[in-house]
């Protein structure tokens, strides 16, 4: 004698509640801007930072990136991207005062000091050195190229994982790891090399 099966009815709801179209497609909604400022300013205030704002110009430059998040809010198409849209913004919004203020320098309208910031390659951590520590991440950071010094910034400054690193920067997650894995070797080689030549002096 057979068992009864499910019912169709109980058959039915389960598969109803498992393929209703578009039941888990939808986004996540978009925080609003209080929101947002409240939660990424820390994270774009350290990014400007990284990428070689001098400290005169930290506020304007800071303030001008939630401007553009302001005014692009609305158009955001993933906002499960919003940390990596963010990070971008910030990324052009520091190239394009480098930019100027380069431009500035070649026409002698602003003084050597603030060309002097721009005309050098950002380094981790240039304008943070208010004490021995700092000045030592920041001159070990300065030693690895910018694609590993990016990841590893990220996931061990900002404390972000492997994945949301990669997504931040567009890379596939193995190449992710793989300069993560480059960027620490030679971030530890370099430590070893300034412990030498401290205890042989």
């Amino acid at each position: 004698m057979k068992t009864a099966g499910p019912s169709a009815s109980a058959t039915s709801a389960r598969v109803s509640d498992r393929e209703k179209p578009g039941s888990h497609s939808f986004p996540p909604p978009v925080p609003s801007f209080k929101a947002i400022y409240r939660h990424y300013f820390h994270f774009v205030w350290s990014s400007a930072q990284r990428f070689g704002v001098p400290p005169d110009a930290m506020d304007d430059l800071v303030q001008e990136v939630f401007i553009v998040i302001h005014a692009k809010l609305d158009s955001l198409e993933r906002p499960e991207a919003l940390h990596s849209w963010i990070y971008g913004v910030v990324r052009r919004t520091a190239s394009n005062y480098r930019r100027a203020l380069r431009t500035q320098r070649a026409a002698g309208m602003t003084d050597d000091a603030s060309a002097e910031a721009a005309s050098q390659e950002p380094t981790p951590f240039e304008h943070l050195k208010t004490n021995a520590d700092l000045e030592l991440l920041a001159s070990l950071l300065a030693e690895l190229d910018e694609p590993k010094r990016e990841v590893f910034a990220l996931i061990e400054i900002d404390e972000l994982t492997v994945p949301e690193a990669a997504e931040i920067l567009g890379i596939p997650l193995n190449t992710a790891y793989s300069r993560l894995r480059a960027a620490r070797q030679a971030f530890e080689a370099a430590l070893a090399r300034r412990g030498d030549r401290s205890g042989g002096t």
